[in-house]
């Protein structure tokens, strides 16, 4: 079961620790989880190869219902301080802007926003900088050895390295690609100053099928103005080859309308690419230890979801699973299969699997069932927007429609939907 070394990792003084708990991974699963079991007084090990989170470019934006989670599980007040906060979100459709929308959303940069979390642990729960050479689980205790030789006992074992595998490998739980290559991000600065910018979030649905855009959407974190792009097309790709090369040319072919929303904009730095596949485990029932995060399944992160996922495991195994597992001795399979079988956990995984598959086929499929379904939602869209101009027209005392983009500054309740 050994894993190969972190040479470079520093590693805390030989010897042995008892805990309630040891967390390998010291992302935000696994950082979220160790803040909210401190408050209740657990005793934690939270074990990570490095003291400063790396740069990765992750999830980059997230909503009000996220923000509700991390209210319930007490790490509101610091995770409010690491974003940037927003409410007013433009809408844009066939070319030109479709609803405002007046709901929060939250944008932030992953590894600032981890390393800021970590910063919030309590002097209770000081992170072990270290890498796991070796794991043993069992009914009753679960034994860490890290590279240095120390020893972690624990009586429950949290897996939450993301997309990491040597852990769950060690472990004997395996991946199951559900949709390999499902998707891609692509991630970028905009030479637009916030000034210029306003205080908006930005949508920018694409136009044709053969594009494989699901949407752009720009944003601002802090001082700097961000674009995320979600498209459904691997690394591999010559059009994200070319993408890569001359992105603002690209943009301005795609979706020109984004010229005369943010002026002259250069994109401002390197395109940051980020290739995502839909996954699930198995093997994972076994004694002692349980998985959450990434390190469980893994979804397309253009429908928000994703954080949902990470944050419901860490509500249910710390406000529910956690505590009543330590009330009685043993940790074997059937305490820990409460946590996968219980029904609020089951929801949010299957709502981001079933949102990351629509959004996917009714992008990009070809076949007449889908090509209905869009055929709908764009009529249904349209005549949104027809309803719109007339009343603004009636508005003004005017018999016809008004003029081009006067009805699309109304706020709209109707959601905006996935796909094109």
């Amino acid at each position: 079961m050994s894993i190969i070394e972190d040479r470079e990792a520093p590693a805390v003084p030989a010897g042995q620790a008892e805990v309630e708990v040891a967390i390998v991974g010291a992302g935000l699963a696994g950082t979220v989880l160790a803040l909210s079991l401190a408050k209740a007084g657990r005793k934690i090990a939270l074990i990570d190869p490095h003291r400063i989170h790396h740069d990765e470019f992750r999830a980059e934006k997230t909503r009000a219902e996220q923000m509700g989670l991390f209210e319930k599980l007490g790490v509101g007040p610091v995770f409010r301080s690491l974003v940037t906060p927003m409410t007013d979100i433009h809408v844009f459709r066939f070319g030109q802007l479709f609803e405002r929308k007046q709901s929060w959303e939250y944008a932030f940069s992953y590894t600032p926003l981890v390393n800021g979390l970590r910063a919030a642990l309590p002097p209770q729960v000081p992170l072990t900088i270290g890498k796991v050479a070796d794991v043993s689980t069992g009914p009753d205790r679960q034994r860490l050895v890290l590279t240095d030789g120390s020893v972690i006992d624990a009586r429950l074992l949290v897996v939450a390295t993301g997309y990491s595998e040597a852990v769950r490998r060690a472990i004997g739980v395996e991946r199951v690609e559900e949709s390999k290559a499902h998707s891609l991000t692509l991630g970028f600065d905009l030479a637009v100053t916030p000034q210029e910018f306003g205080l908006p979030s930005l949508t920018f649905y694409g136009r044709r099928i053969a594009d494989r855009i699901a949407f752009l959407t720009i944003f601002r974190i802090g001082e700097r103005v961000r674009a995320n792009m979600f498209v459904y097309r691997t690394v591999a790709d010559p059009w994200v080859r070319s993408f890569r090369e001359d992105p603002q040319r690209m943009l301005l072919a795609l979706m020109p309308e984004i010229a005369a929303r943010c002026g002259n904009f250069v994109v401002a730095s390197e395109v940051e690419v980020r290739q995502v596949g839909l996954t699930t485990t198995q093997g994972h029932r076994r004694d002692g230890v349980v998985f959450i995060g990434d390190a469980f399944a893994t979804t397309c992160p253009a429908q928000g979801d994703g954080i949902h996922r990470v944050l419901t495991d860490v509500y249910c195994l710390s406000s529910t699973h956690i505590p009543a597992w330590l009330e009685t001795p043993g940790m074997a399979a059937d305490k820990i299969c409460a946590f996968y079988d219980d029904p609020i956990k089951i929801a949010a995984d299957e709502r981001a699997m079933r949102a990351s598959i629509y959004a996917r086929r009714i992008t990009t499929e070809t076949g007449l069932e889908w090509r209905l379904r869009r055929l709908r939602n764009n009529t249904a869209r349209r005549l949104m927007i027809f309803a719109r101009r007339f009343r603004e027209a009636g508005k003004s005392g005017d018999a016809g429609p008004g003029p081009e983009g006067t009805a699309f500054e109304q706020t709209s309740k109707a959601p905006a939907g996935l796909g094109t």
